[in-house]
């Protein structure tokens, strides 16, 4: 490949990760690979400047700033830092920047070493003293204003104690190792998002549009720099540090001063070495000099300070010895292998257990079962198993193979086409009995407002609760829920009522309430006008499922097989028994036909609406919701990160319109002129 198809890919790829990084959270390679990614660029265009340009991912620092949140631009420019991978790189920046001082007259430099904490970066605004405006870093340049969320953080001084005419801070968003892990617990109980590392956790938290939501998740802030101060000046960065903690910031903990590279050497050695005893994830240590006059003399490039460095860590190894491989079951019904290992000692901890992801992870790693592997910390966090050591294979290793049955219930395992994972296909079982019951209280399901994760959470600890009916009794038991801590009288009645409204939802919100596999509101529609009750529903043969509109196989079996299940059948009983109506509402709900004779498909992410409640309000005006794009759709519904159906409404002339256009067409005012593509 010629140098400059070679820069154009790179390019290509560091765009796409640092997109997939900086604004999405959801990495698909570890830093280490995209530092390669990155390094390699950096020297192609070093060897080839003619092809080296303006907008090059070299130049350019993080993402871009969302549009969910006002823009900020940065009074000082939030740069990046040079990361070196070796102590001979180090050493070399250390000798350079004290070469480059010694020609202006400059002494020996001192350092500050600090830990490179992995979070979300942010500057802090204050003024007379008072938290004024927080923002991410975005480009560098711009960031987006998470004013409202920064406040949600509890370590975070919303005054200072020696106040300041003005007040730029640098610092850290963060997650804790505890708070990370719980976090994807939650997440993995109601079937949501789970994060690869506490970075992208950290920066989901800190980018929910609902600041309640960034509160709940527990971030907590380190201040690493003075950006700008008004009313007090500093000559060392260490000076600042220590101003900015006795202001109430935990502000680089544990930095060191020190002088000469073997003592900067010795200093990030002692960082590595501690970092698997700390409660939060670090990637690696920074120098810094701590001279501020220094660092005017050396100065910064566009991207990074001439005047510091970061050196990362290499990703921890160890070899060990595949035991066995045990299976969980999530409470979505997921099976998970688990590594089953000879304990080895990894970042500070003793690891026994690894995740192995999925069956289709193991076939493609050839992994066996005795086999010495290779174990590592994904992010210092998550053990991984990253691949079999083929040459030290046993004789006697063995091939895995995924249960036909559930391990926790014994019913059947199933892996549909197309997806990498196995699921349980039982409704009562016991692995998803918590999810079940927080899908089953949702505004798209049952409604049942004031039912979320951690007070059914509370509700199955003391046994109250064990699957969705139960619900239905609790306000036989309004003595025993009185009982339980922070369970006020009104508390109590306000949950009984929510309960007892939703006994009247009817079909529709029913059938999607028991989570289904490929029933969502769309196909609950259909249904609940085919049918006139759940139990006719149940009735339904495949074939008979298959003639209805948009009803395709995957949806029909998944359909048949939920209420061929014996636990599904005493579930319905029981919440018939309960008073909860079967009946289908379907005319009742639908509120006018603007939108009848109109089908629309969706795609992206819409700026207010969830894809449960733009289809709920296509159905409820008349629409039809269909999963794929053809000559006969009538709209495409795109938001951010529309992806192939946005390119194939545009290949056959389909109509494209934004969520603003999509209200004016439910309420029935005049389109704007060329609203739709």
């Amino acid at each position: 490949m010629e140098p400059f198809q070679r820069i154009e890919e790179l390019r290509a790829l560091i765009a796409r990760h640092n997109r997939l990084y900086y604004d999405l959270d959801a990495p698909e390679i570890p830093d280490h690979e995209y530092d390669a990614l990155l390094r390699e660029l950096e020297r192609l265009e070093q060897e080839y400047p003619l092809f080296a340009t303006p907008d090059s991912p070299t130049r350019r620092v993080g993402g871009e700033a969302r549009r969910d949140f006002g823009k900020v631009a940065h009074a000082v420019p939030l740069q990046s830092l040079e990361d070196v991978f070796s102590e001979e790189e180090l050493r070399a920046f250390l000798a350079r920047v004290t070469e480059t001082l010694a020609t202006v007259g400059r002494p020996e430099p001192d350092w500050v070493v600090e830990r490179k904490i992995d979070g979300l970066s942010v500057a802090l605004e204050y003024r007379d003293g008072a938290f004024f405006q927080g923002a991410t870093r975005g480009d560098g340049a711009v960031g987006e204003d998470v004013t409202a969320n920064l406040r949600t953080l509890r370590n975070l001084p919303l005054r200072l104690r020696d106040p300041v005419p003005r007040l730029i801070v640098r610092g850290e968003a963060y997650l804790s190792r505890e708070e990370f892990l719980a976090l994807n617990d939650r997440q993995e109980a109601i079937g949501g998002k789970t994060f690869a590392n506490p970075r992208n956790a950290a920066a989901g938290a800190l980018r929910q549009l609902d600041p309640s939501v960034t509160a709940e998740r527990g971030l907590r802030l380190f201040a690493f720099n003075v950006q700008a101060v008004e009313g007090r000046t500093f000559a060392r960065h260490s000076e600042s540090l220590d101003w900015l903690a006795a202001q109430g910031f935990e502000a680089s903990p544990d930095h060191v001063v020190c002088r000469g590279a073997d003592a900067v050497w010795a200093a990030i050695g002692r960082i590595g070495e501690t970092r698997g005893e700390l409660a939060y994830e670090i990637d690696g240590a920074v120098a810094k000099v701590d001279a501020l006059a220094d660092r005017e003399v050396l100065g910064s490039t566009s991207k990074v300070p001439r005047w510091a460095a970061a050196y990362k860590f290499p990703p921890e190894r160890k070899e060990t010895t595949l035991l066995d491989i045990a299976v969980q079951v999530g409470r979505t019904g997921k099976l998970t292998p688990l590594a089953v290992l000879a304990p080895v000692r990894i970042a500070g901890s003793t690891v026994s257990r690894a995740t192995l992801h999925n069956e289709g992870f193991i076939e493609e790693k050839g992994i066996l079962i005795g086999d010495a592997v290779l174990v590592e910390k994904a992010g210092d966090v998550i053990p991984a198993v990253v691949g079999p050591v083929v040459e030290k294979r046993p004789a006697d290793a063995r091939r895995f193979a995924m249960p036909t049955a559930c391990p926790v219930c014994g019913s059947p395992v199933v892996r549909e086409g197309g997806e990498a994972a196995s699921r349980c296909t039982g409704a009562d079982c016991p692995a998803q009995l918590f999810r079940n019951v927080v899908h089953f209280a949702t505004r798209p399901s049952m409604d049942i407002e004031g039912l979320g994760p951690s007070i059914v959470e509370i509700l199955m600890d003391k046994g109250l609760v064990k699957d969705v009916a139960d619900l239905y009794a609790l306000a036989g038991r309004r003595e025993e829920l009185l009982a339980i801590d922070r369970f006020g009288a009104k508390s109590v009645d306000n949950l009984l009522a929510a309960i007892d409204r939703s006994r009247g939802a009817g079909l529709e919100h029913l059938l999607v309430a028991f989570g289904i596999r490929n029933i969502g509101a769309a196909a609950a529609r259909v249904l609940a006008e085919r049918y006139p009750d759940l139990r006719a529903v149940a009735a339904a043969t495949p074939l008979e499922l298959l003639a209805l509109p948009d009803f395709g196989q995957k949806s029909a079996d998944s359909l048949a097989g939920f209420f061929a299940q014996p636990r599904t059948a005493a579930l319905l009983d029981r919440l018939e028994a309960a008073g909860v109506d079967f009946r289908s509402r379907a005319s009742e709900s639908r509120v006018s036909s603007r939108l009848s004779g109109r089908t629309f498909v969706l795609t992206g992410t819409l700026p207010t609406l969830t894809r449960d409640e733009a289809t709920a309000l296509v159905l409820a005006n008349g629409g039809k919701v269909s999963g794929s794009v053809s000559a006969k759709t009538s709209y495409v519904l795109a938001g951010e990160e529309a992806g192939s159906k946005l390119d194939k409404a545009r290949a056959l002339g389909v109509p494209v319109i934004d969520e603003a256009e999509f209200r004016r067409m439910v309420e029935g005012r005049p389109a704007d002129a060329g609203a739709a593509e």
